[in-house]
């Protein structure tokens, strides 16, 4: 919680939320920013929200991100170039190659990087992504061995770095480890281990994620070739890749990442990949790509393979360049997903249940169960933090022993902790990054694990977070918010983790039309009582207070906030407000 007064007096909206505002501080900046740029406030506001400087060069330079300027010396990383030297070795002598990935979107595109890659250089490498269920996240022995049995050289992305043992049995073969999540004090017997988190490295660009590691290796892959005045494959039209990776695996959007997906979302847009343009088409995109879509209608998609179905499902749409193949697997993905979306609401159901019975209010919320579907224990996990604002873990439970996921908050570093409990013994093996972890445990350890994750959870002050503030990011009137304007604040983005889209409040509003679309959501039309009026839509509001409260508005007037976005419809283009939390004026 803040000591900011609360933003147009809402200490308490109907989703139970303080709404807090801009400070002195941040009108002052953004007055600047406007003598100095000449842009729309509200595009001002969210440049100094950015931390962008009120000089016109700097505006320019933030709103048109480029990986010329961006992009790091992959050689800054360690293990880079001894990385890229096998990697090309094996290419030049044309060795048997295997690529050993994750089974999600971070871990399919990292796949698909390299066989691309690969392929424009003449060789087809082996594809392995162990199976969710009977293998679980990560190498095993059993894999390793056989794959260095018949492989010069394995290449783990998205994956390896806590893979002491199942690296070490891959006897025959170099090691090469693509990898984010958190690294351990020791690294596995590897070749070579690439990793921003690696506990050596300074951190500077620990907000990678996998496929953005793999681009790297190849950018340095393609240097050592011009070196020998070999031309290497196109990287840039890789990018779509490396933008759908960065945002389904939640990757903060700051710094390269921006350039990264920006780029890439200009390649995706193209509709030069067959995997992209199929699964587009059968999510029904009828318009050019964003962050949005690339989180919410093609990540799960991809997704879809590794959590309930073949886990190379994913990496093999990415990857292929034959138009059948991409239409069979994403027509495929897609009712996988829709399996998905209905297991995931079962598992939800029951774990919000156990969960509420243990208690909301504690440094940790978590349930556990007998059959739900390892492939599914992250989402639920996630929201039952967005529902509580504490971390969460949600666990499913077979013969015995216990897969689960875990999701945090902002300030709690969860994955530091799960690794640290993993050390002592509780869990049979876990880790991952601040934000998110994954864990396998016996069932007779359960409680143990979850109350020593509580406590050192609670250590980082996880126990004492109320309900989340909504950071409103300024006042907008709806004849203000115009497609014109949202194009304008648009040009700040790409917005997503760590780069939130501006959130505006239109104060004082009229509900002119109300009515419930879908399964729980709402469809609102409001305006100021001048004349001027904007459509909104609130996804899932009829499951909570604010659903209710404006279907029987009787009248009252509200103050309501949300991110806006452009509609399209039909060939038409109209302003849209996506409705997050109301307040009674």
């Amino acid at each position: 919680m803040t000591d900011k007064p609360a933003f147009l007096n809402v200490a308490a909206s109907l989703t139970g939320r303080r709404w807090v505002g801009p400070g002195v501080d941040e009108d002052r900046a953004c007055d600047a920013m406007e003598q100095a740029t000449g842009f729309p406030a509200a595009l001002c506001r969210t440049l100094v929200q950015r931390g962008v400087v009120a000089e016109r060069a700097a505006a320019d330079a933030y709103l048109a991100p480029t990986l010329r300027d961006l992009l790091p010396d992959p050689r800054s990383l360690r293990d880079m170039e001894l990385a890229a030297t096998r990697f090309l070795a094996a290419v030049k002598a044309r060795q048997r190659i295997a690529i050993f990935a994750d089974y999600d979107v971070d871990g399919g595109s990292s796949a698909a990087l390299l066989l691309v890659w690969l392929r424009d250089m003449g060789l087809r490498a082996t594809l392995y992504v162990p199976d969710r269920i009977d293998e679980g996240y990560g190498p095993n022995d059993a894999a390793m061995a056989a794959l260095a049995r018949d492989h010069d050289l394995i290449v783990c992305v998205d994956c390896g770095t806590l893979s002491h043992g199942p690296i070490a049995a891959a006897v025959g073969a170099d090691v090469i480890v693509l990898d984010h999540h958190l690294g351990a004090e020791t690294l596995p017997p590897a070749l070579a281990v690439v990793n921003p988190n690696r506990q050596d490295e300074s951190g500077a660009l620990s907000h990678l994620c996998a496929a953005a590691v793999v681009f790297l290796m190849l950018v340095e892959a393609n240097r050592q070739l011009k070196a020998d005045d070999v031309k290497g494959p196109d990287l840039m039209g890789l990018l779509d890749l490396v933008a759908l990776a960065t945002v389904a695996d939640v990757a903060p959007l700051i710094g390269v990442n921006r350039a990264l997906v920006r780029q890439g979302l200009t390649v995706m847009a193209r509709r030069q990949r067959p995997g992209l343009v199929a699964l587009a088409d059968v999510a029904g995109m009828d318009q050019a790509p964003t962050s949005y879509h690339l989180g919410f209608l093609l990540g799960p998609r991809v997704n879809a393979g590794g959590r309930i179905g073949a886990a190379d499902l994913g990496a093999r749409l990415l990857a292929t360049d034959d138009q059948h193949e991409a239409a069979a697997l994403a027509e495929r993905l897609d009712v996988l997903n829709t399996e998905r979306r209905e297991i995931e609401g079962r598992v939800r159901e029951a774990a919000l249940e156990q969960a509420t019975e243990r208690g909301l209010d504690g440094p940790l919320v978590w349930a556990a169960g007998a059959g739900w579907h390892p492939g599914v224990v992250g989402i639920v996990a996630a929201r039952l933090k967005e529902a509580t604002n504490r971390p969460a873990i949600v666990i499913g439970l077979e013969d015995g022993i216990g897969k689960g996921s875990g999701r945090s908050v902002s300030g709690i570093d969860l994955g530091a902790v799960i690794q640290r409990v993993a050390a002592e013994g509780l869990l049979l093996k876990g880790g991952g990054h601040k934000m998110a972890a994954g864990l396998t445990v016996t069932e007779d350890m359960l409680l143990a694990a979850m109350d020593r994750i509580a406590a050192l959870l609670d250590r980082q002050g996880a126990g004492a977070l109320g309900p989340s503030d909504l950071r409103v990011d300024g006042l907008l009137m709806p004849g203000a918010a115009t497609v014109e304007l949202i194009d304008r604040i648009a040009a700040a983005g790409p917005f997503g983790a760590g780069a939130s889209a501006p959130r505006w409040a239109f104060p004082d509003c009229q509900i002119l039309f109300v009515k419930q679309v879908g399964t729980g959501h709402l469809k609102v039309t409001f305006g100021d009582g001048l004349g001027a009026r904007i459509d909104a839509i609130a996804f899932g509001a009829m499951d909570g207070p604010m659903g209710a409260a404006l279907t029987n508005h009787g009248g009252a007037r509200f103050h309501l906030a949300g991110r806006l976005e452009v509609n399209a419809w039909q060939g038409r283009q109209s302003p849209q407000l996506r409705l997050e939390d109301a307040a009674p004026s």
